[in-house]
């Protein structure tokens, strides 16, 4: 019996963990789920006689090692920062791992010792980072068979609402994790355009984001992902002229949060006042001194608006309530966070939508093609939504292609950019509706 060990149990995990427990029988494997809650556990395995529950610390070396040293493959969707607890003891016990995060610089250090064991650490094999990749260089690697050059490579994705689900003026909601949306951006983006690479710091961001148009969505806006440079060498595409990878959102969504930023609501600070109410923390955060005017009449000159929507937008956010702010949160990013939990919560009925797209120029015969590939997928409820599909399921399948045989594991530190892992997990994929339509012009 081979054993698959699954660390996070969380939103993202759901159908990685059904999809394995529903191949279990047939490979007859059994199944660890590693997680802080036993609850969240119990929701994902449902009972099953192939799932075993681990209710762990998974910074503890004595509760975590004995199931990797256990396992056949280590699926990690534990936070980032994690994984490299469970990378160390994947080298000690020779054990492949596969996570949907971004390289870090501690896994990537350990290339070499990987190598030299003859292990996989497949990272970046989620959604995006992960289906991003495997979507682009299968486009690239087919464009360069037939074509002369590529000029132009832009990438989009993002986790939004769907239509009818989709009822604040924000037009978003949590569909992964909610901390991620409050640091968003704050790397700042490095990207190429027409030759020229662009860096654009965090408070820039969100200013003037540009917008895509998708089939059957109308425009959305876009916003630059950190350093897409970094991707050139491993997408081999060297003499391309603009190569960007961004995030989707709706237009208004990239003013208001732009606002929000201005307002310094994102920056790490320490509230020495306490028993604040919300608008007690916007007047301390802008300054507001001129007891004349309003809040709102303030904040509309504080942010230079020309926009009536704005206001609108921070309003249903609550940032103008007298309403108290818990007196555990110190920070700005805290107390936003905990207000953005309670107002863009998904309902129980509602849906959220996954919007992937390349955008991809050519030279080929002498004339210049534009080559788009979109995916739009709906989620079927709050919990088993587009995200936690898009993110655990290319990972979920490329465990069992490797433990039955069907995927041989690329040894060293990799990201899905090579057509021994993406064409049988695409095709997998597709099987799942996960699928892109291609127009050529």
């Amino acid at each position: 019996m081979q054993t698959i060990l699954v660390a996070g149990a969380g939103k993202s995990s759901i159908y990685l963990i059904e999809y394995l427990i529903n191949n279990a029988p047939k490979h007859k494997w059994k199944v660890i789920v590693a997680d802080g809650s036993k609850e969240a556990i119990e929701e994902k395995t449902n009972n099953s006689p192939y799932a075993e529950t681990a209710v762990i610390d998974i910074t503890n070396i004595e509760e975590r090692e004995p199931l990797v040293k256990r396992a056949d493959i280590v699926v990690s969707l534990m936070p980032p920062h994690l994984h490299i607890h469970l990378a160390h003891d994947c080298l000690k016990h020779k054990k492949n791992l596969i996570t949907s995060s971004y390289v870090s610089p501690e896994i990537k250090a350990m290339d070499k010792e990987v190598k030299e064991a003859g292990l996989m650490f497949m990272c970046e094999m989620g959604l995006d980072p992960g289906i991003d990749h495997m979507t682009a260089n299968q486009i690239i690697h087919s464009i360069q068979k037939v074509a002369s050059s590529i000029l132009s490579f832009k990438s989009y994705c993002g986790g939004l609402i769907a239509p009818g689900s989709d009822d604040n003026p924000w037009h978003y909601k949590f569909s992964w994790n909610p901390k991620n949306i409050v640091t968003a951006g704050q790397g700042g983006a490095h990207y190429l355009l027409n030759g020229k690479e662009v860096f654009v710091p965090y408070e820039s961001i969100f200013d003037n984001c540009k917008k895509i148009k998708v089939e059957g969505l109308g425009n959305l806006a876009y916003y630059p992902n950190r350093d897409s440079l970094r991707y050139l060498e491993l997408y081999d595409v060297p003499e391309i002229k603009t190569f960007i990878r961004a995030t989707l959102r709706h237009p208004i969504f990239c003013r208001g949060w732009q606002a929000i930023i201005q307002m310094g609501l994102t920056q790490p600070d320490e509230l020495t006042n306490g028993h604040l109410t919300y608008e007690d923390w916007i007047k301390y955060k802008t300054g507001y001194t001129d007891t004349s005017i309003s809040i709102k009449e303030h904040i509309t000159r504080f942010l230079k608006l020309e926009d009536d929507k704005i206001i609108p937008m921070l309003e249903w956010l609550g940032l103008f309530d007298n309403a108290p702010i818990k007196d555990d949160l110190r920070s700005s990013p805290d107390i936003l966070l905990d207000l953005l939990l309670q107002k863009w919560e998904m309902k129980p009925h509602d849906k959220d939508m996954v919007v992937m797209q390349h955008e991809v120029e050519y030279m080929r015969k002498g004339s210049r093609i534009k080559l788009t590939s979109s995916m739009v997928l709906e989620g079927e409820s709050r919990h088993h939504s587009a995200m936690a599909k898009t993110v655990g399921l290319p990972m979920a399948i490329l465990a069992r292609f490797v433990l039955t045989g069907k995927v041989v594991p690329p040894v060293g530190v990799h990201i899905p950019n090579m057509p021994s892992v993406y064409r049988p997990v695409l095709t997998e994929l597709r099987h799942h509706g996960i699928e892109f339509v291609e127009d050529v012009e």
